[in-house]
């Protein structure tokens, strides 16, 4: 008896011993747990019955250079769904996919690619009726909500679309480039044009609210708030006035000869700031900023005249006879012909038989009578004395071959013709005089953009000196004060003596007086100087070139149009040059009478 005694006291013990261990262990661990780690499982806690609402902030305001209001915002409702307590039901799913128009994969992918306690928007700018279902069905709709969003609002439609560009949901690769920057899924962003470029100083800072919930995720509580920062504005470089008048000139004269496509760019040659941009087709941008639906997207993307291109900046076209004013500055500067040199054109050039469009013959002409009549078989002459090399070396000084640096995406670089290039993309590399012949006057392996062609104007406006293009005046922030200005920016300047240059402003003033042009200007009241141009096209009818710049003696405008298929640019491209110029020096705002006698005139 007594051994059994000893032997249950020794199990006894050793029970507890072990019951002492496991209950100092748990109070160890719950020490543990409050003292050294309550704050984290406080987190926890908190995380469970506070939720953060977050507030879209409105982005910045397009302006043009006058105040006026180009680019705003206007309240919209977007229907998200927000997983407060638990994941989304998959009835809920179906029901809003039906609700909305948007596919179930299509919302599980939004969910798939969420994070955190952001609402995962599923349908921007819904119809007032779709916030009504959801609204008086709440038990039909758990964790689906209606947010009241900024919507981008572009006040003119397609008008300066191109420039403006548009906004959208950020997508996957975007997302991945831009997550460490602060951009989050769902995210709004600018994705073409000023939109894109500017994003950052556009796109403000989110706010929100901490809210509690109960225990179905009804809030019942507001902890704080944090009011979104509105982004910046953008004061444009763009005239309205000149902007509006030159997208009618464009469209009544594609509407007048049936062609489909066409660019425009108006600058100041002495600032560089575009003062105009027209690229035709166009696009409506606030079809992306309320979700562009499958339809559309497909109407845009399959039309064969390209809407979504901003012709003015990656069209690029053999500039044709805008070229001789590379052409005549080289072969001035380089000595190769005197001002008075006489040169007979017979209609054909005497080395190789390429001559004039028609067959047209001129006869004895020097430099300013063969600019101002755009002689090909002169400026054949011209390319045969400088040579291909000397050419490019000019082509390249006016800055062609090379982007301008306007603060707008997707800009080509055009190409200057030259040996380098047939030898790397052509089987038989060696270069011929036909090939210098067709340089020297804008075809061949020429091409430029309807920019750079302004560009080029733009330098013999400014007595040489090229400006950097851009549409941004300065940018101002959300209390009122200059964020950033943008000056005039020097980028280089042509190697021409000024004798040279004055001899090209004159022969390009004729233009206008009695040659290529002076029909259309008959009676213009403001001096003009231009150059004319027709761009051979293998694909079809040839395009219309006219390069302009004024006034004359002091010149602030520069016009740069191209007309695709438009046949000869005397013909299609001048006579949406005269009407923006009217616009530009306000021409088109005298009485009725006045202005309508001038347009009967110029017909």
């Amino acid at each position: 008896m007594g051994d059994l005694n000893d032997m249950f006291r020794k199990r006894l013990k050793m029970l507890s011993i072990v019951v002492i261990l496991v209950i100092g262990t748990l109070v160890a661990r719950a020490g543990y747990l409050q003292i050294l780690e309550g704050d984290h499982y406080k987190e926890l806690a908190d995380g469970n019955r506070i939720r953060i609402v977050p507030s879209m902030a409105p982005r910045g305001t397009f302006y043009d250079r006058n105040g006026e209001l180009l680019v705003t915002n206007r309240p919209g409702f977007t229907v998200s769904l927000v997983p407060l307590t638990a994941p989304i039901s998959e009835d809920v799913i179906a029901r809003v996919s039906e609700l909305v128009n948007v596919p179930v994969e299509e919302i599980h992918d939004k969910i798939a690619a969420h994070s955190g306690f952001n609402p995962i928007r599923i349908k921007t700018d819904v119809t007032p009726d779709i916030v009504s279902i959801i609204e008086e069905q709440k038990d039909s709709y758990p964790g689906v909500t209606i947010e009241v969003q900024p919507i981008r609002d572009y006040i003119y439609n397609e008008a300066g679309a191109h420039m403006y560009g548009y906004v959208s949901e950020i997508n996957d690769e975007e997302l991945k480039k831009l997550k460490d920057e602060g951009y989050k899924s769902g995210d709004i962003i600018g994705k073409f044009g000023l939109e894109k470029v500017y994003d950052k100083e556009l796109r403000g800072e989110n706010g929100g609210e901490q809210v509690e919930v109960d225990v179905s995720g009804k809030p019942v509580k507001l902890i704080g708030r944090k009011p979104p920062v509105a982004g910046g504005d953008l004061i444009l470089t763009v005239d309205s006035h000149i902007q509006a008048a030159a997208e009618k000139a464009v469209d009544e004269q594609l509407g007048m000869i049936g062609a489909q496509g066409a660019a425009a760019v108006v600058m100041n040659p002495q600032t560089g700031e575009i003062l105009a941009m027209v690229s035709r087709p166009a696009f409506n941008p606030n079809l992306f900023s309320r979700g562009i639906s499958t339809k559309d997207w497909n109407e845009l993307n399959n039309n064969p005249y390209h809407p979504m291109d901003n012709k003015t900046i990656s069209g690029e076209y053999p500039p044709g006879s805008t070229f001789k004013i590379v052409t005549g500055t080289a072969a001035l500067t380089e000595g190769v012909v005197t001002p008075g040199e006489i040169i007979f054109d017979s209609g054909h050039h005497w080395i190789i038989p390429k001559g004039n469009a028609d067959g047209e013959a001129l006869g004895p002409i020097d430099f300013r009578e063969a600019l101002a009549h755009s002689d090909n078989v002169y400026f054949y002459e011209m390319g045969n004395r400088l040579g291909i090399d000397r050419l490019e070396k000019y082509a390249r000084m006016f800055g062609l071959g090379e982007r301008t640096g306007i603060d707008l995406p997707y800009e080509a670089k055009g190409l200057v013709a030259n040996r380098r290039y047939k030898e790397l993309n052509f089987e038989d590399g060696d270069w011929y005089l036909s090939e210098t012949f067709d340089a020297s006057i804008g075809q061949g392996f020429n091409l430029v953009t309807p920019l750079q062609a302004a560009m080029v104007m733009g330098e013999i406006a400014a007595d040489g000196k090229r400006y950097q293009p851009h549409l941004v005046q300065r940018i101002i922030g959300p209390d009122g004060s200059v964020v950033k200005e943008f000056n005039p920016v020097l980028l280089s300047k042509v190697d021409a003596p000024d004798d040279v240059i004055q001899l090209v402003q004159a022969g390009l003033h004729d233009v206008t007086l009695y040659g290529t042009a002076a029909k259309v200007f008959k009676g213009f009241p403001i001096e003009i100087a231009g150059k004319t141009g027709t761009a051979e096209n293998s694909q079809g009818r040839d395009h219309g070139w006219f390069v302009a710049y004024g006034p004359f003696d002091n010149p602030n405008v520069v016009v740069a149009v191209i007309v695709e298929n438009g046949g000869y640019g005397s013909q299609s491209a001048v006579p949406i040059g005269r009407k923006i110029l009217e616009a530009a020096f306000g021409l088109d705002q005298k009485p009725t009478g006045e202005a309508d006698g001038k347009n009967k005139e110029s017909n």
